[in-house]
């Protein structure tokens, strides 16, 4: 890799090492630690959808709370297994974009696409399992 030049960071919190800022083939690059890097995977693996705010009474607003319980429990289901977004996609028969939106809570899936993304998790487990 050629650098045409480099900047260096301060050391991040936790004195984690910190990037380094690099130009490479004129495009701005960010180099870390591979351990660092595994560990922002592995955070921005940990991301779900957050429960909209409850109204003055303490009750959630019954669609939006909804779309966040599935969108919760196909990602869990999803990481289970060790999934992308694109293999559920690909194995479900759906577009990517289309689980993204369902695993963001913004889209309210019909009930034959939410059959295809099951059929498609539980198949797997059940080949694990060896039935």
């Amino acid at each position: 890799m050629k650098t045409d030049a480099s900047r260096h960071s301060p050391s991040g919190p936790n004195g984690r090492s910190a990037a380094q800022r690099v130009i490479v083939k004129g495009r701005s690059m960010v180099m870390l630690d591979e351990s660092e890097y595994e560990r922002l995977l592995q955070k921005a693996d940990e991301w779900e959808p957050a429960m909209p705010a409850p109204d003055a009474d303490g009750n959630y607003p019954a669609v939006e709370a909804l779309r966040v319980s599935l969108a919760r429990k196909i990602l869990r289901h999803r990481r289970r297994v060790g999934w992308t977004q694109a293999e559920l996609a690909r194995r479900a028969r759906i577009r990517v974009e289309t689980l993204r939106r369902i695993e963001h809570g913004t889209h309210s899936p019909s009930v034959g696409t939410v059959a295809k993304i099951d059929r498609a998790l539980h198949a797997v487990e059940a080949k694990s399992a060896g039935h």
